[in-house]
């Protein structure tokens, strides 16, 4: 029940947030802190008054760990959002974010020594090259009067989705060795890892605050049940904050269910999904090559699960019934 409700929690929240978030970057596309500072404020408040009971209730896991998760994750979720000021398409965004595999696989063969079957290496190939088309279609998308200048940006956020692809991948690894150690305790990280950042957000304060002034110029509507006028912007952040808080609810709950190969594929099989609406319903730019390249994607995100041998795996089974019954 706890793994069919954290999976529903991801498709519903992180859908409806790709959404939300494409409706604030198209009008102002560098809006990224003011969205990340959003989430985490209203992830904090929530988890220090329901998880921490007001900061008396005591941390399972020391705090020096979150210190240093909460470092990783901040990183990451600064630079995803901050990657979309240099040019990077959301659709884009998604499917090179969908490379997680490929960072988790590299960093378990350094970091944990791990080794892998001939059939992870190709599905691995897979991915790097409908990532690889992707990228190289959407660099030629890019239209300027300064041609060198944008592409020099792009190139810029490209590498700046890499680096942040990388570092969620170590913390990933992270957090599961301290699960191990510490046991399990999923509101208690979500709370740690969205509260201890907020003090970083000092740093950015004058590029938050200017954006607050732009989201309040924007076109006011009708709140229906309470007959207040608010800027259009706002209620698109709210309803961000809030879906951004169902999804990592959702992520958090099913790390604690399912192994990190499971929980890599219902995020990647959301990100499709939300891939395939982006582009439907915004009319975002995508050739056939970018099909191409998505498609090599999850076709490499599918062989490296091994979904293709559980499925035959499950269509023996009755054959096999037949067989001892006859």
């Amino acid at each position: 029940m706890g793994t069919a409700f954290a999976i529903a929690l991801v498709f519903l929240g992180c859908c409806s947030n790709v959404v939300s978030l494409e409706l604030l970057v198209r009008d102002f596309p560098g809006c990224g802190n003011i969205v990340t500072f959003a989430q985490f404020l209203f992830i904090a408040l929530e988890g220090f008054v329901f998880e921490s009971n007001f900061g008396r209730k005591k941390p399972a896991i020391p705090i020096g760990n979150y210190v240093i998760m909460v470092t990783m994750f901040f990183t990451v979720s600064v630079i995803n959002n901050y990657a979309l000021n240099f040019n990077i398409a959301m659709p884009l965004h998604m499917i090179f974010r969908s490379g997680s595999l490929i960072a988790n696989m590299i960093l378990g063969i350094i970091i944990l020594k791990k080794r892998y079957s001939a059939s992870k290496y190709l599905s691995i190939a897979l991915v790097s090259a409908g990532i690889f088309i992707c990228t190289i279609m959407s660099a030629k998308q890019v239209v300027s009067p300064h041609q060198t200048v944008a592409h020099l940006r792009f190139l810029l956020g490209i590498a700046m989705l890499t680096f942040a692809l990388l570092m969620s991948a170590r913390m990933g690894i992270f957090q599961e060795m301290l699960y191990k150690q510490y046991g399990k305790h999923p509101k208690e990280a979500l709370f740690y890892n969205h509260c201890l950042p907020l003090p970083g957000f000092l740093l950015l304060c004058t590029d938050i605050y200017n954006h607050s002034v732009l989201f309040s110029q924007s076109t006011p509507v009708k709140v229906p049940v309470v007959d207040v006028m608010v800027p259009i912007m706002w209620i698109y952040l709210l309803i961000n904050v809030v879906t951004q808080y169902v999804c990592i609810r959702g992520v958090f709950i099913l790390t604690t269910e399912c192994t990190s190969l499971t929980v890599t594929l219902v995020v990647t099989l959301r990100k499709f999904l939300s891939l395939i609406f982006s582009i439907i319903y915004f009319q975002n730019p995508f050739t056939a090559w970018h099909w191409v390249g998505t498609a090599v994607v999850f076709v490499g995100t599918l062989l490296y699960t091994e979904v293709w041998s559980s499925v035959r795996a499950a269509l023996r089974q009755p054959d096999a019934k037949e067989k001892k019954g006859e």
